[in-house]
């Protein structure tokens, strides 16, 4: 794309995200969750074609950029199904869509940009959605759990806040307690089985879907807590790209009731 195409392209994006709450609730037939692309703009074009179809809905959890070898074709290819399919595809935020108030590493997408375009896409970028909530019972997002008293509380949460933080940066352990600190090689915070059982009874909800952490277990927290990740980035952890279906219409208590298929 030149220069002047990705400007419209951006200018065009920032007016989609504009009208859309940090919330997004859906009510579609089915929902197709994918986990971080990071670069991987073979695992995202499969999908688009695969799935954007009537009465589907495609929610991607964040991370479109770095680590992988296509980051700028990426985000780019996702902006473009965004604005000419708005109210079938969402994008959600993930820490590596927050350059415009956090630093993290690799950031081989933002540093590759000068000025005037790092300036930009963090603009458009930081307007992104948080979450997606379904009426069977689902939240997804990117990281961990906001401490937010309830679910709409989500459309207040401010970028860069303690709770943006949380969604964007948050890990999750396999252990009792509710925040287990900051990872001191990462920075990232870290949170446990009692944090998880709190929020999500706040929420109302029954089962998380979110991406971010390559190395957690695939389900936690007696099968409530699913990790979809969708990149060949980390192959040394993962070895499959991995998507998360659900039909709205059928209660969704567990990861036992969400098909998982690899892309």
């Amino acid at each position: 794309m030149t220069r002047e195409q990705i400007k419209e392209l951006l200018n065009g994006a920032e007016k989609r995200f504009a009208s859309e709450a940090k919330l997004i609730q859906l009510e579609s037939d089915r929902v197709i969750f994918v986990g971080d692309t990071h670069g991987d703009l073979e695992a995202t074009e499969k999908i688009i074609h695969r799935y954007l179809k009537p009465k589907n809905k495609l929610v991607f959890l964040g991370d479109y950029v770095d680590r992988g070898p296509a980051s700028s074709e990426n985000v780019n290819f996702l902006l473009e199904q965004k604005i000419e399919h708005p109210d079938s595809l969402y994008l959600l935020m993930g820490n590596h869509e927050g350059y415009a108030v956090g630093s993290f590493h690799p950031a081989d997408f933002w540093e590759g940009l000068d000025a005037e375009l790092r300036q930009r896409y963090s603009e458009v970028l930081s307007r992104l959605p948080l979450a997606v909530s379904t009426p069977n019972g689902i939240i997804a997002l990117h990281g961990a759990l906001p401490g937010v008293s309830g679910l709409q509380d989500i459309n207040r949460i401010r970028l860069g806040s303690a709770e943006w933080h949380q969604i964007t940066w948050g890990d999750w352990q396999e252990r009792a307690g509710k925040s287990l600190g900051i990872d001191p090689y990462t920075g990232r915070p870290q949170f446990g089985r009692g944090w998880f059982n709190e929020i999500m009874s706040r929420l109302g909800e029954n089962v998380l879907i979110r991406s971010h952490q390559p190395d957690a277990p695939p389900t936690m927290y007696g099968k409530r807590c699913l990790t979809i990740f969708t990149s060949s980035a980390y192959r040394h952890y993962i070895s499959e790209r991995t998507i998360a279906l659900v039909d709205l219409k059928k209660p969704v208590k567990s990861a036992d009731d969400i098909e998982i298929e690899v892309v």
